[in-house]
């Protein structure tokens, strides 16, 4: 009976410490890249300014050709909305959110499979001259107890060659 009510008590230990670290760790997350494009600012936002415009430059596209896609609304404007469904990258869609032309573009995100979250993705234009600077990020929350993977999770390893694909991609769109 001693082992046992030793084990129960371990085990309790086990599972309260990552419980009761979590309950400290922050639940928004937010990751982003910047690139300098050699367009101006009027060129590039016009590979930017709508769904459609984005999915040119997707890498996700590069992960499963054969993703089904739907849209509704008017693509463009806000409320405009893509939904997407694979078996290797998921499900979820973005609905665009707002549009500062020609500064930003901004999308609210709803991933549904693998793992449901929510959360927004943004593109920013800053002009430089002949340059376009572009900042593509999205942020968003991870809910409790699974917050506590901030902790281990390398956002730049997880997300970061995805990024740099897209973000090459716009490069030399904006750039033709």
């Amino acid at each position: 009976m001693k082992t046992l009510k030793k084990i129960g008590v371990g085990l309790l230990i086990v599972i309260a410490i990552p419980l009761i670290v979590a309950l400290f760790v922050p639940k928004d997350f937010s990751y982003e890249k910047t690139v300098a494009i050699n367009a101006p600012i009027d060129s590039v936002w016009e590979n930017v300014n709508s769904l459609a415009a984005l999915d040119k430059w997707s890498p996700w596209n590069d992960h499963d050709p054969n993703m089904k896609k739907e849209m509704t609304g008017i693509d463009g404007a806000i409320g405009a909305k893509q939904s997407w469904e694979s078996d290797i990258v998921g499900s979820g869609s973005q609905t665009i959110s707002k549009i500062e032309k020609p500064d930003l573009f901004e999308t609210d995100l709803n991933f549904y499979e693998p793992n449901e979250s929510h959360g927004k993705a943004y593109v920013k234009l800053v002009p430089d001259g002949m340059v376009t600077n572009v900042t593509w990020g999205m942020t968003g929350t991870m809910p409790y107890p699974f917050n506590i993977m901030h902790l281990f999770m390398d956002m730049d390893k997880a997300m970061g060659k995805d990024w740099d694909n897209g973000l090459s991609k716009l490069k030399s769109l904006s750039e033709m």
